[in-house]
């Protein structure tokens, strides 16, 4: 399993067998779509600043906080993985 599906398996994991304390179990379960939305909104722009920067230590920090919470967003509205990478896939043909 590469290691977005595996996040994505912990985030799904999270929805149906929510944890106490968990981050991910508060966003989907008690801060809901606008705060899953607010974060990715505020990572892409962090993500935007590294990049900008140039540091490319902070693009990965950056580019890790905005996957995750992406992630979170499609498990949230139950859209598999798959669907996305299909989507990709599709865009690659001529």
């Amino acid at each position: 399993m590469d290691q977005l599906q595996s996040l994505y398996s912990v985030i799904l994991d999270r929805k149906q067998n929510p944890v106490d304390g968990s981050y991910t179990t508060s966003l989907i379960h008690t801060k809901g779509l606008n705060e899953i939305l607010k974060k990715i909104g505020e990572e892409s722009i962090e993500l935007i600043l590294a990049g900008k920067n140039g540091v490319k230590e902070e693009i990965i920090y950056e580019t890790a906080d905005l996957i995750y919470h992406m992630a979170v967003l499609l498990v949230y509205y139950d859209i598999p993985l798959d669907k996305v990478y299909e989507e990709l896939e599709r865009r690659r043909k001529p």
